[in-house]
């Protein structure tokens, strides 16, 4: 198990905690604390917890680049990544990995729910938006019957996944340039394409409480996640899809107003702790770095394995596609 923590020490207590009441105890719990300067380091050198390893990096590397470090000291079959933000259910672990006796399947996702409102979804994995955007599936949706049942998705949520450890020595750990946000996407595009599958496993219950670390209207969020958007899309999409992308990106930008007018949505979230005007300057700089990031992107495609076919891909993202109204107007 692989926690990244980022001046977190408040955050650490309540989800160890849960942690040591599994059914099925984790066979090591990773802590990789990016730089902390929040008494982290030294709640993390006190604890007398025989399972928990630290490192510590003397810089904040992100979520991506935290887990990077952490990857290698794993020693079980079976990967669990977990945000420090999240109260595991004590049937967590053992309910999600004997999923993984089915040799085709490389990640599992969970039944993630909010903790201010443990009624309602905040994710059953992935969905995916043609320009590369994704959101999770079910997000703000009334917990119910349709999210009680075993089913497919197309990738696990980073921060409460499960993931097997010789699918990631095989296609790689997450892309060091996305630092924040959209990692998992593309380091679930790319267990998809090398033809492992993802199951959601309703009975892996946990509560996550909401964008802790960034805030949910916090602008250098809507920044990673506008501008790693394009990195997934350029280095993981059919060529197709990335050809229609712009048109798209517009529906939703316009969809994105209708949110500002409507109240609803992630715009109108931003709005809430600042103007269009400064959402309008996020995003524009969030494009012109994502366009300047296509070329690396391009090469890194060229390296992606595949095993299924394009035309088996395209089925996969029509399969699991979010409209752009839900994408734009779903708190």
């Amino acid at each position: 198990m692989l926690i990244v923590n980022w001046n977190g020490r408040h955050l650490l207590e309540p989800c160890f905690d849960a942690l040591k009441k599994q059914t099925q105890p984790p066979q090591e719990v990773i802590v990789v604390d990016n730089g902390s300067t929040d008494q982290s380091a030294e709640f993390l050198k006190a604890q007398q917890w025989p399972l928990l390893k630290t490192l510590f990096l003397d810089e904040n590397r992100g979520f991506s680049g935290g887990n990077n470090a952490g990857f290698p000291l794993a020693t079980g079959d079976v990967i669990a990544l977990l945000n420090n933000d999240t109260i595991v259910d004590p049937l967590w672990i053992a309910e999600a990995v004997p999923i993984f006796q089915d040799q085709g399947v490389g990640m599992v996702a969970c039944k993630t729910l909010r903790l201010q409102e443990p009624h309602i979804i905040d994710k059953v994995g992935h969905l995916i938006y043609p320009d590369g955007l994704n959101r999770g599936k079910g997000t703000g949706c009334l917990d119910g019957p349709e999210f009680d049942k075993p089913m497919e998705v197309l990738w696990p949520d980073g921060g409460a996944g499960f993931y097997r450890k010789s699918m990631l020595d095989e296609i790689g750990y997450f892309d060091d340039n996305f630092f924040l946000y959209g990692e998992d996407a593309e380091l679930g595009m790319r267990g998809r394409w090398a033809g492992y599958g993802c199951i959601y496993q309703p009975n892996s219950k946990l509560l996550h409480h909401q964008s802790a670390t960034l805030g949910k209207g916090s602008p250098q969020k809507i920044y990673y996640i506008e501008r790693n958007r394009i990195w997934v899309l350029i280095k993981t999409f059919p060529l197709s899809w990335i050809l229609l992308s712009p048109w798209h990106s517009f529906l939703r930008y316009l969809m994105n107003v209708a949110s500002l007018l409507f109240n609803r949505g992630a715009a109108a979230g931003f709005r809430k702790s600042g103007s269009s005007s400064a959402l309008a300057g996020v995003l524009i700089k969030a494009l012109w770095h994502g366009l300047r990031g296509i070329p690396k992107m391009w090469v890194a495609r060229r390296k992606v394995l595949r095993r299924i076919s394009t035309r088996e891909m395209k089925q996969l993202l029509r399969t699991h596609r979010i409209s752009v109204s839900e994408i734009t107007l779903q708190d």
